[in-house]
């Protein structure tokens, strides 16, 4: 006769208990479309009717794909106007802040967080409407006597992929400062006390000590960056449709495309498959890189 389960281990189950709801619930809304959308790739399919499996024909294509390869490009360009200025950017304008001392500091915070909490769809209209032609920005081009750099700047091949970027920056500075805020503000005041009497600088007291104490914080900013600048969908959608031409296509733009509008099921989720490798195999490299370094 098997003997009850003893105190022990009926503690150490409970815990278990807690996590499962939670498990099942990321299993049935992040695991699970993730091997569907896997096992979709290994096919080709209209999104109706009968399928044909053709393996991995489907990420070969890929590799030849002059679309796709121009998505991966503009993603990574775009990886530089959603994560490295705003971080160049906040770390600057946090540190000077931070040592100024600014009244209102919560008011200025909640201020600068406020594109992170407008829907990207409102801000893509409005920042559509400052980019047209008869938009604010060519009127305050033309009033001060640069008229002749006025331009359609999301119509011009030139200028588009840039000018959703522009928005993706200022988007994402104002998490990327309330996280270094947030970071600068648990460091000691007699770090930077003692650093002043030894006769540092501002830019020697910022990169021995504000730069080495909120490299958590950096680590984390790059990531949820470097993550919003790869699955960008709804900016680039609301502003050009991945226009001129493939000037602002993105991978998941990608997606979309091949599968509402071309039928390409099996496709789109090959392109879904290697976005999300992407961002994973890069986040891991920052995320160690980050630990490395602390």
């Amino acid at each position: 006769m098997a003997s009850p389960p003893s105190a022990v281990a009926r503690s150490r189950a409970i815990p278990y208990l807690f996590i499962l709801p939670a498990l099942l619930v990321y299993g049935a809304f992040s695991l699970y479309p993730l091997v569907r959308a896997a096992q979709f790739s290994l096919f080709e399919w209209k999104g109706f009717g009968a399928s044909t499996f053709v393996g991995l024909q489907n990420y070969l294509d890929l590799a030849g794909d002059a679309d796709f390869r121009a998505a991966i490009l503009n993603a990574l360009v775009l990886i530089v106007f959603y994560a490295v200025i705003p971080l160049v950017v906040g770390l600057a304008l946090a540190a000077i802040l931070r040592r100024g001392q600014v009244r209102g500091m919560g008011f200025f915070r909640t201020v600068i967080f406020l594109p992170q909490v407008i829907a990207l769809v409102v801000v893509a209209v409005a920042w559509r409407q400052i980019y047209s032609p008869n938009g604010l920005l060519n009127d305050a081009l033309a009033a001060v006597g640069l008229e002749s750099l006025t331009r359609g700047w999301l119509g011009d091949p030139a200028t588009a992929l840039a000018s959703v970027g522009f928005i993706g920056t200022w988007v994402q500075m104002g998490l990327v400062m309330l996280l270094l805020l947030s970071g600068m503000s648990r460091i000691p005041q007699e770090l930077f006390e003692a650093a002043r009497l030894d006769g540092a600088g501002a830019v020697r007291e910022f990169f021995a000590i504000t730069l080495p104490s909120v490299r958590g914080e950096i680590t984390v900013a790059l990531v949820l960056t470097i993550i919003a600048a790869l699955k960008t969908f709804d900016l680039v959608y609301m502003t050009t449709s991945g226009g001129p031409g493939n000037a602002t296509t993105v991978p998941s733009y990608e997606v979309y495309f091949r599968a509402f509008d071309l039928r390409e099921v099996g496709s789109a989720s090959a392109v879904a498959i290697v976005l999300t490798i992407i961002i994973f195999a890069i986040n891991v490299g920052v995320t160690r890189i980050g630990e490395r370094e602390s």
